[in-house]
C-alpha cells in the first residue's frame, strides 16, 4: 500500500483542482519551423519572446538568466491568467510540444525510492544493500538522447525486454558547488515527469561487467510535458522523511500502458530528496543551469519490477515488456500527462549480434 494512502482521492484531487489552473507550465513547443520557449494555458502556447523581447526564445538561455528572466515569466504567467496576450497565444495543434529543456547540460539520474530497489533486490532473492540508506547515488544518462512527448524510435536490440520507468525530474537554476542540503533547493528551477526508459538485455549484458547501464540507457530519456518551479508546489509540500533534509512533496504518480494502468507511486516516497542528491552532485563539482536530474524509479515504476514480483507471487505471472505501437502515457499531479508512443526502426542492425564468443583459457 502507497504510504500515502492517508490522502483519501477526494482530498488529493480536490488539492490538484484549486491549484492547477494557476501554475505557471514552461513549455518547449515547436511552429514555425522552429523551438519557441512559452507559457501553456489552456490549449494554448504564449510565446515568452512575444510577450517580452528581453526574455530569450530557448530554455537554456532562460535559465542562464537567473531570477531576472524568471520572476518577468511569472509576471507574464499572471497577465495570461487574467486574459491577456490572447492575441498571441498560437494553439497548441498548430505543432507540437518537445522536451521543456531539448539540450540540457548534463542528465542524472538518481536512487531515490527505496522501496523500488528492496523490491528488485528481493526479486532476485539478495538482501537489501545497506550502502542504500548511507548516501544518494546517480549516474551519468546521455544528455543528447532527451526527448519530449511523442514518438520514441528503437533500434530491434531495445525491444528485447523494453521497459518505461516512472520518475520525477528537476532542472538546475543557477550554478553551484558544494552546496549544503539545506540550501540546495534554492538551485532548483522546476519539477517535470521523466520517463527513463530502459533496454534491459542491453543493461543487464554491461552491468555484468561493472559498467552502465550505458547501452540500456542512452537511447531516449523522455522528460515533459513542461516544467513547474518550485513555488507553484507549496499546496503539496510535506516533511522529508526521518532523517532527511529538503522539500518534499505529495504528489501522486500514475503510470498507463496502453489505457491501463501498471504503476502508482507518490513522490513523496522518495528516501533521499532532491536536495540530497543535489548535494552529492555538486561535491567538487559544478553544477549548471540546465543540468536534468531524476528521481530513479518508484516504487512498482518499472516492469523489471512488477514482473520479478509477479513471478515471486506466481511461476505462471506472464511477463509484459513494452513493443512496437505500445502507448505509455505517465502523469504526476500539478506536473503533467505525459504521452509516448513507441516505434521500431526499419533495420536488421543488431549489436547484441556483433558479440564475441567467449575466450577460452
Amino acid at each position: 500500500m502507497n504510504s500515502f494512502s492517508k490522502y483519501s482521492r477526494s482530498r488529493a484531487l480536490g488539492m490538484y483542482i484549486r491549484v492547477k489552473e494557476s501554475i505557471m507550465k514552461l513549455v518547449t513547443f515547436y511552429f514555425q519551423n522552429k523551438a519557441h520557449l512559452g507559457i501553456y494555458h489552456e490549449e494554448h502556447v504564449y510565446p515568452l519572446q512575444r510577450l517580452d523581447h528581453a526574455l530569450p526564445d530557448a530554455m537554456l538561455e532562460f535559465l542562464r538568466m537567473g531570477d531576472l528572466a524568471m520572476n518577468r515569466a511569472k509576471a507574464l504567467n499572471k497577465l495570461v491568467l487574467e486574459g491577456e496576450y490572447r492575441e498571441m497565444a498560437v494553439p497548441v495543434q498548430n505543432g507540437h510540444l518537445m522536451a521543456p529543456i531539448t539540450n540540457p547540460t548534463s542528465c542524472r539520474d538518481g536512487y531515490a525510492f527505496r522501496q523500488h530497489v528492496a523490491a528488485a533486490r528481493r526479486n532476485r532473492k539478495v538482501d537489501m544493500i545497506p550502502e542504500f540508506d548511507q548516501y544518494p547515488i546517480f549516474y551519468f544518462t546521455n544528455h543528447n538522447a532527451i526527448q519530449g512527448p511523442g514518438i520514441i524510435e528503437c533500434m530491434p536490440d531495445h525491444f528485447q525486454k523494453l521497459d518505461f520507468e516512472l520518475e520525477a525530474a528537476i532542472v538546475v537554476g543557477k550554478k553551484g558547488r558544494n552546496i549544503r542540503a539545506a540550501e540546495a533547493d534554492e538551485y532548483i528551477a522546476g519539477y517535470m515527469i521523466m520517463n527513463d526508459m530502459s533496454a534491459r538485455t542491453l543493461q543487464m549484458e554491461e552491468m555484468v561487467l561493472n559498467l552502465g547501464p550505458a547501452k540500456g540507457k542512452d537511447f531516449s530519456t523522455v522528460i515533459g510535458p513542461w516544467l513547474v518551479t518550485p513555488d507553484e508546489l507549496e499546496p503539496y509540500k510535506i516533511p522529508a522523511k526521518p532523517g532527511h533534509t529538503g522539500n518534499n512533496y505529495n504528489l501522486k504518480m500514475t503510470c498507463w500502458v496502453n489505457g491501463k494502468q501498471v504503476s502508482e507511486g507518490n513522490v513523496g516516497d522518495m528516501d533521499w530528496t532532491f536536495a540530497e542528491i543535489l548535494e552529492r552532485c555538486a561535491y567538487g563539482v559544478d553544477i549548471l543551469p540546465g543540468d536534468v536530474i531524476g528521481s530513479g524509479t518508484v516504487g512498482t515504476g518499472c516492469f523489471l519490477e512488477l514482473n520479478g514480483t509477479g513471478l515471486l507471487n506466481d511461476p505462471n505471472y506472464p511477463v509484459q515488456w513494452l513493443k512496437e505501437g505500445d502507448v505509455v502515457e505517465m502523469e504526476i499531479s500539478a506536473l503533467g500527462h505525459l504521452s509516448n508512443t513507441i516505434r521500431a526502426v526499419k533495420t536488421d542492425f543488431s549489436i547484441l549480434g556483433l558479440k564475441k564468443q567467449p575466450l577460452h583459457s
